[in-house]
């Protein structure tokens, strides 16, 4: 509602609230998708996130053919009523398949699942980098190395992981100008790149402890992305640092509640969906606040739950109501610590 207005003058929508409506849309159909989604059985639920991956696939090579583009950036593919990115949906659903294939090949060591895994990792950062999309590949890379954590796997496996990371962000620094602008952008503060985040960090200062009010911002009217990527920095102005933190609070709330749950499951493969599930989220969130607080160069991450955005939207309830389906009580399901 408070960054709304300031983005429909900016693309002369005609109706202040036009992205608070559709906001609203969005989080009525996330919620009845989650809410659908959680009473599924456990492994009813692993099959669907299978099939989001395997459909996310197909759009993504769907979006590199058809898709249209938007700030240099091609990932979204236009459905009529909205513009699917189907990045969003990957993450998640190729969390649940790594925490399944994880699983299987702790019963059956013969089964080759950690090069299964990490062959569809790779596949996902090809096409999101041919997007561009390095924001939304750092953050499955590091939901990638934290299920590979919570299974237990090999030090060696990590270190090759986090080897050939370091290695990849090395070679798209140098050959990749849109990365090396970013960067360099981020490093020499006050340049033109920096501009959203110079804003951002001006209403922060703005808002002060209690905020400006409701409506009252007036820095949000020259953030471009107000609305999705710097929706925190909007939060500030107006509502303040006693509600943003409490905003963040619920965030590490949710996602600590997650953890504390998927530590009593009993089954292996819920335990690491779950914790996986939770640090993407997590991440995310982080990730977003890095870049209000110009601790991190932009990366067009939006905040889970609260930035404009359907794809996002959708995406983080579809992980919520996959949480739910995991974390569900039913008979056997718990007994660590229950």
């Amino acid at each position: 509602m408070a960054a709304s207005p300031a983005a429909a003058e900016r693309l002369n929508t005609g109706d202040p609230f036009y992205f608070l409506y559709k906001h609203v849309i969005f989080v009525v159909l996330g919620m009845i998708g989650a809410i659908g989604l959680s009473f599924f059985s456990a492994i009813n639920a692993r099959r669907i996130g299978i099939l989001a991956l395997l459909g996310s696939l197909v759009l993504l090579i769907a979006v590199k053919l058809y898709g249209y583009e938007v700030k240099g950036a091609q990932r979204w593919i236009d459905l009529g009523f909205f513009g699917l990115q189907p990045s969003e949906i990957a993450k998640p659903a190729f969390i649940v398949f790594a925490a399944w294939m994880f699983s299987v090949g702790k019963r059956d060591p013969g089964i080759p699942a950690v090069p299964i895994v990490f062959a569809v990792y790779l596949l996902l950062i090809f096409f999101f980098i041919q997007q561009p999309d390095f924001g939304q590949s750092f953050l499955l890379t590091l939901c990638f190395a934290a299920v590979f954590f919570f299974a237990g796997l090999s030090l060696g496996s990590m270190m090759f992981l986090m080897l050939g990371s370091g290695f990849a962000a090395f070679m798209a620094y140098m050959f990749m100008p849109h990365v090396q602008a970013r960067i360099q952008g981020f490093l020499s503060p006050g340049g033109e790149d920096n501009y959203q985040t110079e804003r951002a960090l001006e209403a922060i200062r703005s808002g002060g402890f209690f905020g400006r009010g409701p409506g009252e911002g007036d820095v949000k009217f020259s953030i471009p992305d107000g609305h999705t990527d710097f929706i925190f920095a909007v939060t500030v102005e107006e509502f303040g640092f006693l509600i943003s933190a409490f905003v963040i609070l619920l965030l590490a709330g949710f996602v600590i509640r997650c953890f504390r749950n998927a530590l009593k499951l009993n089954d292996f493969f819920c335990q690491l969906a779950v914790a996986g599930l939770a640090t993407m989220i997590g991440m995310q969130t982080v990730i977003n606040l890095y870049v209000n607080l110009n601790m991190a160069p932009p990366k067009g991450m939006t905040l889970p739950f609260i930035s404009s955005g359907g794809s996002s939207m959708l995406a983080c309830c579809f992980t919520v109501g996959l949480i739910l389906a995991f974390t569900r009580r039913r008979p056997g399901a718990y007994g660590f610590g229950d």
